[in-house]
């Protein structure tokens, strides 16, 4: 069963930055859909960034910029790199991902068949 683990979550004053990383473990299929997202307190679930079924790396207009997903395919691990935070982007960032699926769900819905327990991001003004 693959498990999704994030970390690097925390609090930041405007303008920093934080990278998370989402751990896949018992995951070996070369072939994946993985995005993150995140959900505020009154707001909207929002696909902030992920790979889309070419694994080319796609994001929100509200991150684009700002934000830069990557992986370490040696490590099976995603991060997503943070930077100029705004306390927009405070909420509980979760990674998600599927294997073997085509095409990707892309950043439109989280029904992803895997996904993280998630990280808490706090920016403050």
């Amino acid at each position: 069963q693959v498990q999704l683990v994030e970390s690097g979550g925390g609090s930041v004053q405007a303008g920093g930055s934080l990278r998370l990383s989402c751990a896949a473990f018992g995951y070996a299929y070369s072939q994946y859909c993985m995005s993150w997202f995140r959900q505020a307190p009154g707001k909207e679930r929002e696909g902030v960034a992920g790979f889309d079924s070419d694994e080319r790396t796609i994001y929100a207009d509200s991150v684009k910029g700002r934000f830069t997903i990557s992986k370490d395919n040696a490590k099976n691990i995603w991060y997503l790199q943070m930077n100029s935070l705004n306390p927009d982007d405070t909420a509980m960032y979760y990674c998600v991902a599927d294997f073997w699926r085509r095409p990707c769900p892309g950043l439109g819905t989280d029904e992803y068949k895997f996904r993280g327990q998630g990280t808490q991001v706090t920016v403050s003004s």
